[in-house]
């Protein structure tokens, strides 16, 4: 599995934990929901922002997200 397809489905899944809709986060930290949409597909890999964002957002660490940090 790719890096983006890990980064995507960690994201997707502390989203879902958190009780959140992809539209709720996206409007949290500030991007279109395509673009939150195409992270969790894999099409994309976010920034260091977005990553920090979401992590702020869903008040975890960056780590928790971080598909390489076991």
């Amino acid at each position: 599995m790719e890096t983006t397809e890990k980064w995507g489905r960690r994201i997707r899944a502390f989203r879902k934990l958190k009780g959140y809709t992809q539209e709720g986060l996206a409007k949290e930290i500030l991007v279109s929901v395509s673009i939150l949409g195409e992270i969790e597909r894999g099409n994309r890999i976010p920034s260091e922002d977005i990553i920090n964002l979401i992590a702020e957002a869903l008040k975890i660490t960056r780590q928790d997200l971080d598909p390489d940090s076991k």
